[in-house]
């Protein structure tokens, strides 16, 4: 084995080591996880919240056992994925072994180490934003017409991953315009991918029409209650604490795409990353989303970086530049990974405040990272709402509703009773409603921030109302989450249920 590749394999597996240890087993899966996972068992060319590719993931996990391991393995696989990539583009600009080096320990050393524990569409988004831009290097590289329909490839497997993949076209799009690739416009070749793209993508895009396109709704109610509590400032300063560590990477390829001559023909790639992140900061976006751009740019600077050091007494930096990256990141994962436990960060939080992670999507401050906190509670919920179902004699005919799909996928992941199918009006699960089933109870699971609980006894709709218990963990988002009883069905539920999901989709 050569040595570059055992090296490459020492930082894949060191990979997958830091994402399985950076959890700390106080935290379960994330609010998002449960519903990605019930995905699975509803496969479909879309759905209201993201793009169909997480459920063929969630598919495969649920075949593999649907246990912990590979709800965190997929997303460590997508991140490793992504740091062979980096190391790739560098051999691809002739950078030296060092400078794969460098560039490999920039990506295992970021934020991209938090985003690979969660089982949502960022890392796959990220690894198809890399694996796009390698495509664009190895085109510019050999002009060989191939990489052009690899691009559609990619490009339409993006979009199906995550459809913030359309903001990395959006700005590569005006990027190559303005450079003298765009001769590339007369290429047959390149229309033959956009076609390829085309029928990748069009069967969601059908199933958007034929669903009066839910996700723009989703979009809009984004907008409405998380986007607009998001500072242009905030994004704009996320950007450096993303890659704290190694960011004079990437702005050594800042300026190597603007003065070192080699690096010229790829001068597009920098254009592109201005205008992307312009068209970020005016639709303020979170700052999540651009992290995509960066691996590229690191591959770049790892590159200028190494042959600036090759020579002469610079040689001797080398390793100083490698133990900055590490050293330097160690206490900035300490906070980034939920690795300490609750206690720990309530009685340390100065860090996790001045990095802005204890600042939530409602634009407030709290006592934990609202990721971590959407990590507690889950286990507690599910067992009180199985405690309740195991009560009943007539379970076949028991309705368990939620508030919100977090609610709803984490009793169906953690319940004993593997038919319990938790069902919500929000996001997906309003289209999977046992319509057909006769409903003669509900168990009502509540979200503790909602004050028309009222109501439930003002609607003659059953015999018996009754607060059965209450999530009472105070570091879950969801504590004081209530759970209802109500049983015998004075009018048709089914009827009320129909009823509901039209007048939403007015």
């Amino acid at each position: 084995m050569k040595r570059g590749t055992a090296i490459l394999l020492g930082f894949i597996a060191l990979k997958f080591v830091i994402q399985y240890v950076a959890v700390n087993p106080v935290y379960e899966l994330q609010r998002d996880e449960y519903l990605h996972l019930d995905q699975g068992l509803h496969l479909a060319w879309g759905y209201i919240s993201v793009a169909p590719f997480t459920s063929w993931v969630a598919w495969l996990i649920r075949l593999l056992g649907n246990g912990v391991f590979w709800v965190r393995f997929f997303p460590a696989l997508f991140g490793a994925l992504t740091l062979l990539l980096v190391w790739k583009i560098i051999g691809t600009l002739k950078g030296n072994l060092y400078a794969q080096c460098l560039g490999a320990t920039a990506i295992v050393f970021s934020a991209l180490a938090r985003l690979n524990i969660l089982f949502q569409p960022n890392s796959s988004d990220i690894l198809c934003w890399t694996l796009f831009y390698y495509i664009a290097i190895q085109y510019i590289s050999t002009e060989n017409t191939k990489w052009l329909y690899w691009a559609g490839v990619v490009a339409g497997f993006g979009f199906l991953s995550k459809y913030n993949f359309a903001f990395l076209l959006m700005g590569l799009l005006p990027a190559i315009l303005i450079t003298p690739h765009r001769l590339l416009f007369k290429q047959k070749a390149l229309y033959m991918a956009v076609g390829i793209a085309f029928i990748m993508v069009l069967p969601n895009l059908l199933w958007q029409y034929q669903n009066h396109f839910p996700t723009l709704r989703q979009l809009d109610e984004l907008v409405r209650t998380q986007l607009d509590n998001v500072e242009r400032f905030d994004f704009i300063k996320q950007q450096f604490l993303f890659f704290i560590n190694s960011i004079f990477l990437i702005l050594i390829a800042i300026i190597a795409l603007l003065f070192y001559k080699p690096f010229k023909p790829y001068r597009f790639i920098l254009y592109g990353f201005i205008f992307t992140i312009s068209v970020y900061i005016f639709l303020k976006a979170k700052g999540y989303y651009a992290i995509g751009l960066y691996p590229v740019l690191i591959a770049f600077g790892s590159v200028y970086a190494g042959r600036l050091l090759q020579n002469g007494w610079k040689k001797y930096l080398q390793p100083v530049l490698l133990l900055w990256v590490v050293v330097f990141s160690i206490p900035l994962l300490m906070v980034a990974l939920p690795y300490n436990t609750p206690a720990q960060i309530k009685q340390h939080d100065f860090l996790y405040r001045k990095l802005g992670l204890l600042k939530w999507e409602d634009g407030k401050e709290h006592a934990l990272p609202q990721d971590f906190a959407d990590m507690q509670g889950w286990k507690e919920m599910a067992a009180k709402t199985d405690s309740i179902y195991a009560s009943l004699p007539d379970k076949e005919n028991t309705l368990v509703l939620c508030d919100n799909y977090g609610q709803a996928g984490a009793i169906n992941y953690y319940s004993s009773f593997k038919n319990i199918n938790a069902v919500s009006f929000n996001a997906d699960y309003i289209n999977w409603m046992p319509l057909d089933q006769n409903i003669n109870n509900v168990i009502f699971v509540k979200y503790h921030r909602d004050s028309d609980t009222a109501r439930l006894k003002e609607i003659p709709l059953f015999e018996k109302v009754m607060l059965k218990a209450r999530v009472e963990n105070t570091n879950a988002i969801e504590n004081g989450a209530r759970i209802y009883l109500l049983q015998h069905a004075l009018v048709s539920i089914n009827d009320r249920i129909k009823k509901e999901i039209a007048d939403r989709e007015k």
